[in-house]
């Protein structure tokens, strides 16, 4: 597609400059195949006055050429590449009467005026405040997550800040299009001058190229990396300043160009610039690259982006409406939000830079959307959430988390019988019970015992289970227990948080059995022989008197055999059988007695070794989980609020 542009510049002896809009016409072309040429970037050096040359006649809606009358010398900042915003217009002599004059304009240090600063971005609360979330949002997660997890996060940041210390008065609005859309051409159109090179050539744009409508917006070209020779202002016009006034308009090389650095400047520019005008022709309209690499992932920032079908001319009948509606559709299907019925979206419109059909309806949707001073805004905005968007895997899975009372209860009991806690209870138990019966049997049966307890060999006894097998499965029960509250704690968390969960329960688990092992030593069963009840003493005394009945009722019949004493067999047969009965009967009383103390001992005594286990499980383990659950929860609600949802998203 061959494209050609006609302007006209003139310029009165003061070097001011006074020149009229000029629209650019361009001859049309089919074709399939895309045309690659040298790359050619325009410079803002002054040209000398050339030979007049046969011109083409004027398209059609282009001005009368105006031959200017002087060409004013090159200036030293200018020649430096030094940007200022100055209105000094760039002649270019191409002939006399009958010829076409075209004029681009650069800047110039006006003598004895300087630009007054602009006054900052200012952001709204909301935005300010979903700005800290997301910079609070990122400090907790460093320890957690990836720095290329954070990448995006960050460059947003960074660039919100960046953005807010420059300036709230202008809008960068770059123009973004594939090769043979005529980008180039409609920012021509706009500037109302000739700026940016067309030709059949391609890719004809190889560098961006700035053009701004007021003063003080060398700050936000400079972020662009723009360099001076290539920033230029457009013809002074009263009119189209007020109504321009603060747009900063940039031409980016096109999107699909053969040079790799071409397609690298649009996407660094694409993600610093304030807005975007997509344009797009009736034949790459539906580009798969076009909708698949930028339109699609850029779908949030509806509100900050125009898309304009060009070239309408060339399209017959109603096939422009047709096409329109087509576009429509796609930018539906990509997920963008069209801006009809007064709702936000992006602005689609249709328009030919060759006629300037459509034109000053872009225009003056330029100057309102420019005139809101919002732009910049609704950019982070979207930026930001764009950044949460992706950052959502990360943080929300939609399932509830946590670690629930019946876990923590669950995890106790298990490191409880890993220090074997129900053993002891039972031990302590059968402790007190045999205490009871050696203190409150008779003396004829513990003498036994005790007599049984010193001839019996201890080799005759079976070990079950050594020491070593104990100590092993114990370890193995605390294992499993560790795995088992961490693997409930990371239920429903994103997998870094799951993680960081299971490190820190596997952390506090190290030397955990040991540390059991030493607290069952010191809260299970009581050094010494464990309490004496009051009722032993009267159970002891009930004893002896009973062992008292027999030894007098057996001497009292000694003495009557022995003709010591009368014979009375009743009365010391009585005393002995009484002592005889009365000792079992003691004895059985004393153990019916002694079952609730004892069992109340081991209760007390599995108690006590259960709370040591449960105290050391929570500080060893459940409290660097419940960390760890707190840290998750606090980045939760940060995310809740960097998205608008709020803390009591899942």
């Amino acid at each position: 597609m061959t494209d050609t542009a006609d302007t006209a510049g003139a310029a009165d002896t003061a070097g001011a400059v006074d020149s009229t809009h000029a629209t650019g016409a361009a001859a049309q072309g089919q074709g399939a195949g895309r045309d690659v040429g040298r790359d050619a970037e325009p410079g803002p050096r002054k040209e000398p006055a050339k030979e007049p040359s046969p011109a083409p006649a004027p398209a059609r809606g282009a001005a009368p050429s105006v031959n200017p009358s002087a060409t004013p010398a090159a200036d030293p900042e200018d020649a430096a590449g030094a940007w200022d915003d100055g209105l000094i217009a760039r002649r270019v002599n191409e002939g006399t009467a009958g010829e076409q004059a075209t004029a681009a304009v650069v800047a110039e240090t006006r003598p004895g005026t300087a630009a007054s600063p602009a006054a900052p971005l200012a952001y709204d609360g909301p935005l300010r405040s979903r700005l800290d979330a997301l910079r609070e949002l990122v400090g907790l997660s460093r320890a957690r997550l990836d720095n290329r997890t954070l990448a995006e996060a960050g460059r947003v940041l960074d660039e919100a800040a960046a953005r807010r210390k420059l300036s709230g008065q202008h809008t960068v609005v770059a123009i973004a299009g594939a090769t043979g859309s005529g980008k180039s051409q409609l920012f021509n159109t706009l500037a109302g001058v000739t700026i940016s090179e067309t030709g059949v050539r391609r890719p004809t744009t190889a560098a961006p190229i700035a053009c701004s409508w007021s003063d003080g917006a060398a700050p936000l070209i400079d972020r662009l990396g723009i360099p001076g020779r290539l920033r230029r202002r457009p013809v002074q016009s009263a009119e189209a300043e007020a109504q321009l006034r603060g747009l900063v308009l940039i031409d980016l090389p096109d999107h699909d160009s053969a040079a790799v650095q071409h397609r690298e400047q649009v996407d660094r520019i694409l993600a610093l610039v304030d807005a975007v005008i997509w344009v797009v022709d009736p034949e790459k309209y539906a580009d798969a690259v076009l909708h698949e690499r930028y339109l699609r992932p850029m779908a949030g920032h509806a509100e900050v982006m125009f898309v304009v079908l060009n070239q309408v001319d060339r399209l017959p009948g109603e096939a422009a409406d047709l096409v329109l509606d087509d576009l429509r559709r796609l930018l539906d299907e990509d997920g963008i939000a069209l801006g009809e019925y007064g709702e936000p979206g992006a602005t689609v419109l249709a328009l030919s830079g060759l006629t300037g059909d459509g034109v000053p309806e872009l225009r003056e949707l330029l100057g309102q959307f420019v005139g809101e001073r919002g732009a910049a805004g609704r950019r982070v905005s979207a930026d930001v959430d764009a950044a949460a968007a992706r950052l959502r895997p990360v943080y929300v899975t939609g399932q509830r988390t946590g670690l629930s009372e019946d876990a923590r209860d669950e995890f106790a009991a298990r490191l409880a019988d890993a220090v074997g806690a129900t053993a002891a209870g039972d031990a302590a138990e059968r402790a007190w019970l045999r205490n009871a019966n050696r203190a409150c049997g008779t003396p004829w049966l513990r003498l036994w015992r005790w007599c049984q307890d010193r001839h019996e060999q201890a080799t005759g006894r079976i070990q079950v289970r050594t020491p070593a097998d104990e100590e092993a499965t114990a370890r193995q029960r605390v294992e499993q227990a560790v795995r088992t509250v961490s693997d409930r704690a990371s239920a429903g968390l994103p997998a870094a948080w799951a993680m960081a969960v299971r490190e820190a329960a596997v952390r506090g688990s190290r030397g955990l059995p040991e540390a059991l092992d030493e607290l069952a030593g010191r809260a299970g069963l009581p050094p010494g022989r464990p309490p004496r009840p009051g009722w032993w003493p009267v159970a002891v005394l009930a004893q002896a008197a009973m062992t008292l009945l027999q030894i007098v009722g057996g001497l009292w019949l000694v003495g009557q055999i022995a003709h010591w004493m009368e014979p009375n067999l009743g009365v010391p047969v009585l005393l002995m059988v009484a002592g005889i009965l009365g000792g079992p009967v003691v004895e059985w009383s004393c153990r019916v007695a002694a079952r609730g103390p004892a069992r109340r001992y081991g209760q007390d005594a599995e108690r006590r070794l259960r709370e040591a286990a449960a105290g050391c499980g929570r500080a060893r383990v459940l409290d660097p989980v419940a960390a760890e659950l707190l840290r998750y929860r606090e980045v939760r609600e940060q995310y809740g609020r960097v998205t608008g949802v709020g803390a009591g998203m899942r």
